[in-house]
Order: C-alpha cells, then structure tokens, then sequence
C-alpha cells in the first residue's frame, strides 16, 4: 500500500500556455439534481468548474431549475438534453440522482459513453440493486470511476458497511476487480484502487469533512482533473489528496474542523492547484 502525499502524487495538470482557451481544458458534465437535491448536483459542478476544467455542464432531473445563480458559468439544463461532449471529457453520474425511474433512465443513458464515467452516490445504489445495470458497468470500454462511502461498498459487495470497515483494502480491491473500475472508497483515510494497480491511502484531511455535500466535491474534483488530461487512476489519486489537502488549509485559517462546509473547500483546492 503507498501513502498518498504531496511528494508521491503520480502526476499534476499540466501548465497553462498563454495561447489557450477553454476548448483545451475539457468537459465535465454532471448528471443528477432530482428534486430537493438539486444541491448536490451543482456542487459537484461548481467543484469542477473552480477546479479548472473548461466547460461544466450540470444536467439536472429537476427541470424547474434553468441556472445556478451563484456560479452562472455553468450551463445548466434538463439531464436528458445535456449535448454530446467533445474529448477530453468526464461525465459524472449520480450526485443527488435519487432512486425514480426517471433516474434509473438517466444512468442508463449515460453508461454508454464512450469517455470517462465517474459514479457516485445514487448512481451506486441504483447499480447496487440492478444486476442488468452491473453488467453493463463491467461491459465499458472507456474508463469508469466509483466512489462509493462505506455503506455504498457495502452495498455494492452484497454485505454491509461494517464489514467493509473491517477490511478496507480487501473491500477496495474487490470492488476494482468486480466493476473493472478505478475505485476511490471513501473515509479517513481514503484509499484508491484501480483494476491493474496498487493501493494508495491518503494522508490528507480532518473531522471536518464528515460534513454533507464533501462527497459530490470531491467526484467535481477527479472529474476536473481528468477533462484536463489525468488518466483516471491519477485523477483519482490527485483528486482525493487535493479534497483532503483544501480542509487542512481550511481548518488552518480557522474554519473548522466543527462547522466546515464542502463550499470552503472550492477556493482552497483552487488555490493550491495553483501555487505560487
């Protein structure tokens, strides 16, 4: 198992030219915002957008919703009318998706896809309970990511969260091997797995992430990194030390850890994603 840390991180986005524009930095697209979670959805977007990637979409189940006020760069439309993305892209699948079956078509939809596909939340559960759904997972040619807590592993392996946390790296590892998927199992200590990989833990982070909202963050983040060119396993990598490495930064100005929200933490990744 390697500690993930500053000095052992496998890779960082590249450099920015001065000749540039938004077509170089990629597309993420995020699925989910069912009515009374919309929330999540955008998070997850707004992560992606402060964390760099060039165009952010955030396809959302609850139609009512047409922009996000706090961030209009964001390009905010019914999840079955998000366009097709030009590459490098990342779609997200799952933060405040519920279990409809309006949600259950939306995923559907977007197993297809033939770039990276990042699950989270919901988007678990409903492959938790859906044999069907667990194939066509397997079935990807394009890479796919899941970041499943405790209790969606559990879900997921057929047990419980409890045993998950009896053996994390075993459950990790299974969960690879099961989804052919770069798998981020979260918790203190996060630990990130991809099919022909090691297990990396990471080291960053506090209490004060246990917090609602950290989760869809985090799945902006790995999303941001790879619209921008990260290979999956690195993205995921990266992404975990860079969600835990903002609350440290966070709680040392005096933010936390009692009270820290996952908003806090948008700044402070963008700020260390650019050092001086």
């Amino acid at each position: 198992m390697r500690d993930i840390q500053l000095q052992t991180l496998p890779a960082w986005p590249a450099p920015r030219p001065l000749d540039c524009n938004k077509g170089d930095f990629g597309v993420v697209a995020v699925i989910g915002g069912a009515p009374g979670m919309v929330g999540a959805a955008l998070l997850a977007a707004r992560a992606a957008l402060m964390c760099g990637a060039g165009r952010v979409y955030a396809g959302l189940l609850d139609a009512r919703i047409g922009l996000d006020p706090v961030t209009p760069e964001l390009m905010v439309s019914p999840a079955a009318a998000l366009p097709a993305l030009a590459r490098p892209a990342c779609l997200v699948a799952g933060p405040g998706l519920g279990r409809s079956a309006a949600a259950k078509a939306a995923l559907l939809a977007a197993l297809p896809v033939e770039h990276t596909l990042l699950l989270d939340a919901d988007a678990l559960n409903l492959l938790a309970a859906d044999p069907a759904l667990r194939d066509q997972v397997r079935a990807r040619s394009a890479p796919t990511l899941m970041t499943p807590h405790p209790g969606e592993a559990g879900r997921l392996l057929g047990s419980g969260s409890a045993e998950v946390q009896r053996d994390r790296p075993g459950a990790v590892l299974a969960l690879s091997e099961r989804y052919a998927a770069v798998v981020v199992l979260k918790g203190a200590g996060s630990l990130v797995k991809a099919p022909a990989g090691e297990i990396w833990r990471n080291r960053s982070g506090n209490p004060g992430m246990a917090a609602p909202g950290m989760g869809d963050v985090l799945a902006g983040i790995i999303a941001a990194l790879v619209a921008q060119g990260l290979a999956a396993e690195a993205a995921a990598v990266v992404g975990v030390w860079l969600h835990g490495a903002a609350a440290d930064l966070a709680v040392a100005e005096g933010l936390g850890p009692r009270g820290l929200t996952a908003t806090e933490l948008l700044p402070r990744a963008r700020r260390l994603l650019n050092p001086a």
